[in-house]
């Protein structure tokens, strides 16, 4: 999957202060590099359905938190979007 050196390059990006790891956009962005790398990998090995199966679990999370997002702070949910370029 990720290796520490991208994570840690994520998290550097969005975090808020200098221990945040957990915050929601942490961990969209965090996600969102993950379906990347599934996505990909899924193009070559189109039978691989266990991890189809975990590509959609990760989605589903991501979509839910970008629903608390929303909820909780509209306009950094928006910066989000933005920033990782998602369409929503």
């Amino acid at each position: 999957m990720l290796t520490t050196d991208v994570k840690s390059k994520i998290i550097s990006q969005l975090q808020g202060h200098n221990k945040d790891t957990g915050s929601p956009e942490v961990q969209v962005a965090i996600f969102t590099e993950q379906i990347k790398v599934l996505t990909d990998h899924l193009k070559t090995h189109k039978k691989d359905h266990h991890s189809r199966r975990g590509l959609l679990m990760m989605v589903s999370k991501r979509r839910s938190l970008l629903g608390y997002l929303s909820k909780r702070d509209h306009e950094r949910y928006q910066a989000l979007i933005k920033k990782l370029g998602l369409r929503r």
